[in-house]
């Protein structure tokens, strides 16, 4: 009979596995309920990451160049915010199986509902027309193409997109589009940064009461918590519910505490990723512009020169800083178009009843598409007048930071009706919060015109 040294067999008793438990079972299982979460987000992820769209950028570029650290406090005050207003939107549309304006309809008035359709679409078409004016600069920066034509290219890119494909095909399609945002963090993390400084400029808020400042603060609001993000959300996650055959044959979504879990989560992710994306934004434009004098940005140009130092190693760093920042806007911008196209066409359908949805064919779905094609055409339009790309951004922010403030007021008030959201109308958190946005975007807009008659 052998003899077991005490030392050696606990060791080895360490070293054993455990009875009854297969570790590469438990790791299996923790990488599939990983991939299933990364499966599950979809609205969420891709609303965070389209709000960081072509306008979103160069509004914090401009921000940044213009103001240095000055509002970089407006990314994290806004983060509860914007995720507030998001999860709002997704539960209107979870529990209802319908899109905001579908809601409306039903419990509002005709003068409500159209007048927020008509401020969504006025707001989203120039919002379209200035992302595609935006990618088009940014592409001519590598290639000596006249920007109407790829103006005209992208259009029909992102017409192709939404009409041609299934909806679990276009979904991918958009998540992978949101890997373009990692460029403004990889470069905030390799520039020499003053932390103290971005840490104190992020934890206390500065004003200042001129316009210029005002103005650049309710551009930030507007490219940040969005007229077409509201719409967008609600009725995708009822075409999640739609894809997960959650709707029954009476048209109301049998949900779970899962799926509202999940919701969360995806909202929170996303809205959390598109701050985090907008933080760093304002710091390189703050870092590499206005430290070194550059404190307007009035072309694509200017704009890629925010990106160089993530290059510099590189013997020709501008031309490859124009390559990342003309890639960024363009996939973001093949992101960000669609999902405001398909806004508007959700707005417009449901406000008429028409049959919409993108997991619906075109044959079966012909206003829903026919809304968006118009929505892109007449953002093709609006660049065949002339208009300045990278200003024209900029005004889009500031008009959606107004648009947005009374289609705020109509959200807040169905999210926290029992009568239409039942037992999961808005909470305290929820309510206050919305409520915030609303006081915190009028200010924002009413300090701006009141600024601009006394400037």
């Amino acid at each position: 009979m052998s003899v077991t040294n005490p030392i050696e067999g606990s060791a080895s008793a360490a070293a054993a596995p455990i009875p009854g438990i297969d570790r590469g079972a438990a790791a299996r299982n923790g990488w599939t309920r990983m991939g299933q979460l990364v499966k599950s987000l979809g609205p969420g992820i891709v609303t965070g990451a389209a709000d960081d769209d072509p306008s979103g950028i160069a509004t914090y570029v401009q921000t940044g160049a213009q103001f240095g650290y000055g509002q970089l406090w407006t990314a994290l005050f806004t983060l509860p915010l914007m995720t507030a207003v998001q999860e709002a939107c997704a539960r209107i549309g979870a529990v209802n199986g319908q899109g905001i304006a579908a809601v409306v309809r039903a419990h509002y008035g005709k003068p409500v509902l159209y007048a927020m359709v008509a401020l969504t679409l006025v707001a989203n078409t120039v919002n379209i027309g200035a992302d595609l004016g935006a990618m088009a600069a940014a592409a001519n920066l590598l290639m000596p193409v006249p920007p109407a034509v790829l103006t005209v290219a992208f259009a029909a890119a992102v017409l192709v997109l939404e009409g041609f494909s299934s909806y679990a095909a276009y979904s991918r399609v958009l998540k992978w589009l949101t890997v373009f945002l990692l460029a403004y963090p990889a470069t905030a993390l390799i520039v020499q940064e003053p932390w103290g400084e971005l840490l104190r400029a992020t934890l206390v808020p500065h004003v200042e009461l001129s316009f210029a400042f005002v103005f650049i603060i309710t551009g930030v609001l507007g490219t940040t918590i969005s007229p077409y993000m509201f719409f967008w959300q609600a009725s995708e996650e009822v075409e999640e519910e739609r894809a997960q055959g959650l709707i029954d044959a009476t048209g109301r979504p049998k949900i779970d505490g899962s799926f509202l879990r999940t919701l969360r989560v995806d909202n929170a992710l996303g809205m959390l990723s598109s701050q985090a994306t907008t933080w760093s934004i304002i710091v390189v434009g703050a870092t590499v512009l206005h430290a070194h004098g550059v404190t307007t940005v009035s072309t694509a140009a200017d704009a890629a020169r925010a990106l160089e130092p993530l290059v510099q190693s590189f013997p020709n760093a501008g031309v490859l800083a124009k390559g990342l920042f003309a890639a960024g806007i363009v996939g973001l911008g093949l992101l960000a178009v669609p999902v405001l196209s398909g806004s508007s066409a959700y707005a417009l359908s449901e406000a008429f009843g028409w049959r919409e949805g993108l997991s619906r064919a075109m044959p079966d779905a012909r206003q829903f598409y026919g809304v968006i094609a118009a929505a892109t055409l007449a953002g093709v339009a609006m660049n065949a007048i002339g208009v300045d790309p990278m200003r024209a951004l900029v005004y889009t922010a500031v008009i959606n930071g107004v648009v947005a403030v009374p289609l705020l007021l109509v959200i807040a008030r169905v999210a926290e009706r029992r009568d239409i959201m039942g037992d999961l109308a808005s909470g305290p958190l929820s309510r206050v919060l919305v409520w915030l946005t609303v006081l915190a975007m009028a200010t924002a807009a009413l300090a701006m015109f009141v600024t601009m008659s006394a400037a």
